[in-house]
């Protein structure tokens, strides 16, 4: 039964084209009629996947090949959803591990693929993009090579196949000078090289889950791998978990599904080997082991790494809360953060002293961005602070988490990037030219140094910088990083902005604010030109009398507003803001609205 089976990881630094080279398997395999519309990076299901050009969710798909099912699970490639790629690979027989050909290993190309050795996965190696004006295929060999190397890899290991394809144009070779028609060549490569799933078809039922789906008609959907005997719908079976060894459930499996092109087609069993999906069973949950009865053991599931960052999400109290979201209150917000860790492995949520406030963990800004902005669109209305790092106390000694940074910048902005990465407690380990005029700098900095940082870095470099970071363990505290450079304009009273309060204001500094928009006291309308915060009055309006002068009358010209996105906006907010989060609108705002409340919180203690 599994000999026709294949279970493979497509794993790769974000950009590398995983979702682009799986297209081309499943049109080549015949997943898709000659005829049929199908969008670009087809896995990349999700609005803001789409978006924003990444996947954030592991997904499942599979193909025909010479009569053998290949499932084929497509992971993300960013550093914050390293979770998703850590639970992937115990579910699957073997990876393929997609580099750039010019930009060569990356960060994350680092961690994917220590976890796929980790757990002793054979790897096929394919340098996509071969067909780059700049690729240069046989040196980023040599240095997938040498990072096989500085991972310990196994005499079995080193020997990995490469491949090398260009998933945009639709082929693959094992010939780094030949270039095909058709990606055969990496399908051979799969049949050969991965295994065939283990297992024993007489055992006792085992079936691992890795994911949960969610259908309004079918509800919780368990996705896993059946890792030994023969599953069969309406099987009584019950659920263990190694993490909560005295709970155990008997359930009933009612319909069961096995993944076909990008459908779900629905079975009546499944054998060793099979990515499956069931449904019928509302409780559960990620790392559950569905078993017989007679035999009910857990199997160990992997070990997600910890979150490195934490952020209060709370119930909106500004004067515009209720008037545009649809769920606001505190039991609404934490129903659904609750909801969200039942498919979210990296994510904490703890309560607090207050009700209305909730401990958010999450890998990364983008990681907590990405739930933010996902409840926004879901009708949610809420706040959230600042984030902040995790510390730890190891041998009594204060640790923070650490990122390593790889930054690929024109030769000209190479100082700046160093000065303000310097002036964050980053340490430079290695400085090197690359090809087209650019400089690749390493570094190795305080995961809060880089709190802030990703927009000065793209008006620092003009737009022209590469920066990829990854979390690289906790080390002694670094020391104190200096606050932003500069303070925030707020508004003075409750009203709209008017054009001619806000040409005053607009010396000050930059507005991120357009005429007409309502504003209320305490609100953050823009960035001071210097330290410190400052009041402006963007509702007064011009007086009108009935005397006129020379040269009073003119138009008045505003400079373009700085319009904020979700992630400037939680760079940019300092210890005492707080961003308010609605369906339709991102403000910032301070903690205390009030004016001489602010005055006598920021006024030293005596003595």
């Amino acid at each position: 039964m599994t000999k026709n089976i294949r279970n493979i990881a497509i794993i790769a630094h974000v950009d590398h084209g995983k979702t682009t080279l799986v297209d081309q398997l499943l049109w080549q395999s015949g997943a898709f009629r000659e005829n049929q519309h199908v969008a670009e990076r087809v896995m990349d299901s999700g609005d803001l996947e789409r978006e924003r050009g990444i996947t954030i969710l592991a997904k499942n798909t599979s193909v025909f090949y010479n009569n053998t099912k290949i499932n084929i699970v497509d992971t993300p490639g960013h550093a914050d959803f390293g979770g998703e790629v850590e639970r992937v690979l115990k579910m699957v027989d073997g990876v393929v591990l997609v580099v750039d050909a010019f930009e060569g290993p990356m960060p994350q190309t680092k961690f994917v693929l220590k976890n796929a050795l980790d757990l002793n996965l054979p790897v096929v190696c394919c340098i996509n993009k071969v067909d780059r004006p700049d690729a240069r295929p046989a040196e980023v060999e040599d240095e997938v090579l040498e990072l096989f190397m500085e991972l310990d890899a196994s005499e079995a290991q080193l020997d990995s196949p490469f491949i090398y394809a260009s998933a945009k144009k639709g082929w693959a070779s094992a010939d780094i000078s030949a270039e095909t028609k058709n990606m055969d060549a990496l399908f051979q490569m799969m049949l050969t090289h991965i295994p065939e799933p283990a297992g024993d078809p007489q055992a006792p039922t085992q079936i691992l889950i890795y994911n949960i789906d969610y259908s309004s008609y079918l509800g919780r959907i368990g996705v896993g791998k059946v890792i030994n005997g023969v599953v069969k719908v309406n099987d009584s079976v019950v659920i263990v978990n190694a993490s909560e060894p005295d709970t155990s459930k008997n359930v009933k499996i009612a319909k069961l599904y096995e993944f076909s092109g990008l459908e779900r087609e629905e079975v009546t069993e499944a054998g060793i080997g099979a990515i499956i999906a069931l449904s019928g069973i509302p409780e559960i949950k990620i790392g559950d082991t569905l078993c017989s009865p007679e035999n009910p053991a857990a199997l160990p599931f992997s070990k997600i790494s910890e979150p490195t960052l934490v952020m209060n999400f709370m119930v909106n109290n500004s004067p515009f809360a209720g008037q545009e979201g649809k769920f606001l209150t505190s039991r609404q917000v934490r129903e659904r953060l609750y909801r969200e860790l039942n498919t979210d492995m990296s994510l904490r949520v703890e309560d607090t002293d207050s009700t209305d406030v909730f401990k958010v963990s999450g890998r990364g800004e983008l990681h907590l961005s990405i739930l933010i902005e996902t409840m926004r669109r879901e009708g949610y209305e809420f706040q959230v602070s600042k984030p902040t790092v995790l510390y730890k106390e190891i041998d009594g000694q204060k640790h923070e988490p650490m990122e390593s940074v790889i930054i690929d910048v024109p030769e000209d902005f190479a100082g700046v990037v160093i000065q303000k990465l310097g002036s964050r407690r980053g340490e430079m380990l290695n400085m090197a030219a690359s090809k087209g005029g650019y400089t690749r700098i390493d570094f190795s900095i305080p995961a809060r140094g880089l709190i802030g940082y990703r927009s000065e870095f793209l008006t620092d470099t003009k737009g022209n910088g590469i920066m990829n970071t990854l979390f690289d363990g906790y080390a002694p505290y670094k020391g104190d990083i200096a606050d932003r450079p500069q303070g925030s304009l707020i508004s003075f009273e409750t009203g709209k902005a008017v054009a001619y309060g806000m040409f005053n204001a607009q010396e000050r500094g930059a507005l991120f604010i357009t005429p007409g928009t309502k504003v209320y006291a305490g609100m953050v309308v823009g960035r001071n030109a210097r330290r410190g915060d400052m009041e402006v009055n963007i509702c007064k309006q011009k007086k009108l009398l009935n005397i006129r002068a020379a040269g009073t009358d003119e138009a008045l010209r505003l400079v373009p507003a700085e319009i904020l996105s979700l992630e400037q906006c939680l760079e940019f907010i300092a210890d005492d803001e707080l961003v308010e989060i609605t369906p339709e609108s991102l403000r910032i705002r301070k903690k205390l609205l009030d004016a001489n409340a602010r005055q006598r919180a920021n006024k030293p203690a005596k003595g």
